[in-house]
């Protein structure tokens, strides 16, 4: 990969597409999820890497942060081009001032500044979660199907247990197992 190959970043790619494909699913906010497929984004990413395979070239650089960092822009790009770029509606418009003795507004700007996240929290947040996709990956796939509907779907332990064929006991059972082994390989690690 590092000699700019093709090839070599295609089977990369392939071998890490299950973790990135998860990783996207993790990154992509609610009202991108009704309107875009993971798959669509992974495609993207495939199609930028062979473009920037020179990139690889830089000593040091893994390449599954890079992928991550590639689908983290077009994550972003999606965004801006479905959602961001909606014109605005004048009525729906709400001052985050609070002349009015409104708290509610108060509260908004206060949930805004903690959300605000600095370069090194982010990559910080973005290595937890690519070792934790990394753990996952040494899971069993059953188990590894039970925290991606759980998790990543936000489905109940009961329509887990319908769309798998099982009971809701066993999906219960079989998610506090998964959880408690996933903690034990984290801990590892």
């Amino acid at each position: 990969m590092r000699a700019g190959e093709a090839a070599a970043v295609a089977e990369y790619f392939e071998t890490n597409r299950h973790s990135l494909l998860g990783y996207i699913q993790s990154r992509l906010g609610p009202s991108l999820k009704s309107r875009v497929e993971p798959e669509d984004i992974l495609q993207e990413v495939s199609m930028v890497a062979l473009k920037r395979l020179a990139d690889l070239a830089v000593p040091g650089r893994e390449p599954f942060p890079w992928f991550c960092h590639i689908a983290e822009q077009k994550i972003i790009d999606t965004h801006r081009r479905l959602i961001g770029t909606q014109k605005r509606a004048g009525d729906r418009q709400v001052s985050l001032g609070t002349q009015n003795g409104d708290a509610s507004h108060l509260a908004f700007e206060e949930m805004l500044v903690a959300s605000m996240t600095t370069p090194s929290e982010a990559l910080s947040r973005n290595q937890k979660l690519m070792r934790l996709l990394a753990a996952i990956q040494q899971l069993p796939p059953k188990k590894q199907e039970i925290l991606k509907l759980r998790y990543m779907e936000g489905l109940t332990t009961r329509e887990i247990a319908e769309r798998v064929g099982s009971s809701d006991a066993a999906i219960r059972v079989l998610l506090s197992r998964a959880v408690a082994q996933l903690q034990e390989i984290l801990e590892k690690t």
